[in-house]
């Protein structure tokens, strides 16, 4: 691997895919809001729903932040699952439903209740200590997925099957957990034009690259992975390396190169009049 190299093209790439590019990525949604609190219940909103094409991710998180109105947080405090329910009605996001989107209002509403904010709730798991956010991650997802559910499943105990839980997935099973780095990415990265910063306590050092199939494929032509399956385990080594490149910084350059997926200047399939006029054509190994 040629660091020298690989260094010039992906900070060369981090720089061109700025801020200009907001509106293909769900990050956009959270843009909307200036209040701290409403970019964090509409962060998780719109990451929870990242997956799929970008016309239905879009989509669909307009339809949730419909009835959330112009203080989202605000709603989220507010928010009975009774009487609220109907917001959502025939809600339907591939494997999730009206029912996922109202436990997740309920789940928000209890961080806010117990915490005073969904950063303040991360807060009460985290390891500063820790080389990466694993374990803290693992820690959110277990409290969340522990708080009350009675008002979706009357009996109080969440199915194995539930919904929500595709928006929680753990690091511990070996998920990549996608989304919820993307979260993380979000809150934890100092303001670039992109990401917020808001949850200082969290060093940028520590995030995990939110691995998508864009990612996935494109850190494998570039050699950032030599491993197959795109679950914890790829996530992290791609992001060691990216520490080579910028220790304090390594996913950074993650909406960059997504970028040259969603954009399709990184087909699947290479076509000369593609590749050749790609940014990083030097680093691939196609």
């Amino acid at each position: 691997m040629d660091l020298a190299l690989l260094k010039k093209k992906l900070d060369a790439l981090y720089r061109n895919y700025d801020k200009a590019y907001l509106s293909t990525d769900p990050l956009m949604f959270a843009h909307r809001y200036k209040d701290a609190a409403d970019r964090e219940v509409v962060g998780l909103v719109a990451s929870s729903l990242a997956y799929g094409n970008v016309k239905m991710i879009q989509r669909n998180v307009e339809r949730v932040l419909r009835p959330m109105g112009t203080h989202p947080a605000e709603y989220v405090r507010d928010f009975d699952a009774h009487s609220r329910r109907s917001d959502f009605s025939g809600f339907a996001h591939r494997f999730n439903r009206e029912a996922d989107i109202v436990l997740l209002m309920h789940y928000m509403k209890q961080m806010l209740e117990t915490s005073g904010a969904i950063g303040e709730f991360f807060e009460g798991g985290y390891r500063s200590d820790d080389s990466n956010i694993r374990d803290s991650l693992s820690s959110f997802v277990g409290r969340t997925l522990a708080l009350d559910c009675s008002p979706v499943y009357p009996e109080g105990v969440l199915p194995e099957s539930a919904g929500i839980r595709f928006f929680f997935p753990s690091p511990a099973a070996g998920s990549a957990c996608k989304r919820l780095n993307l979260y993380l990415r979000w809150m934890v990265r100092r303001d670039d034009g992109l990401d917020f910063g808001l949850w200082d306590f969290v060093s940028p050092s520590q995030l995990v690259i939110p691995l998508d199939t864009h990612v996935a494929r494109i850190c494998s032509l570039i050699g950032l992975t030599k491993l197959r399956t795109a679950g914890w385990s790829m996530a992290v080594e791609i992001t060691e390396n990216l520490k080579r490149l910028d220790a304090s910084d390594p996913v950074k350059y993650d909406f960059a190169i997504c970028r040259l997926g969603i954009l399709d200047k990184c087909p699947r399939k290479p076509l000369a009049h593609v590749c050749e006029k790609c940014e990083i054509r030097k680093l691939c190994s196609r």
